[in-house]
C-alpha cells in the first residue's frame, strides 16, 4: 500500500525534548533602517541575530512558551516546511533572549544572574 503524499496535512505536530519551532516575522532580504533607508541583504555587516515568534515548544523547554518572541542566530538553524509555510527548528539553548510580557513580572527583584 502506497502512502498518500497529502496524508499529513492537518495532522498535529508534537515537538520533542528541548525543541522550539519558530516563525520568522520578516523576510531575510532587504530591510529598512529607522530612518527609512533600504538596506539590501548583501550589505550584511558582521553577525546579525534575528527575532521570531515561537509557535510550538517541546516538553523539556523551560523558558519559552508559544507566542513568545525569541532572539536567535539565523546562521545556526534548521529550516522545515509545514503545511506550505516555512519555520525554523531550534534547541532551547540556541535561543539568546525571550521577549514577552510575562518576562517582566518574572524578573522583578531578580538580576537573572547566577552567582
Amino acid at each position: 500500500m502506497t502512502a498518500d503524499p497529502n496524508l499529513d496535512t492537518g495532522l498535529p505536530i508534537r515537538l520533542l525534548h528541548d525543541r522550539v519551532l519558530v516563525r520568522q516575522d520578516g523576510s531575510e532580504g532587504e530591510r529598512r533602517s529607522t530612518a527609512g533607508i533600504v538596506i539590501p541583504a548583501t550589505a550584511a555587516v558582521g553577525k546579525r541575530l534575528a527575532w521570531a515568534t515561537a509557535v510550538g515548544v517541546g516538553p523539556h523547554v523551560r523558558a519559552v512558551v508559544a507566542g513568545d518572541r525569541v532572539l536567535f542566530d539565523p546562521d545556526d538553524r534548521s529550516e522545515v516546511e509545514l503545511h506550505g509555510r516555512g519555520y525554523v527548528l531550534l534547541r532551547e539553548r540556541d535561543v539568546h533572549a525571550v521577549a514577552a510580557e510575562r518576562v517582566e513580572s518574572e524578573s522583578t527583584g531578580s538580576t537573572g544572574l547566577y552567582l
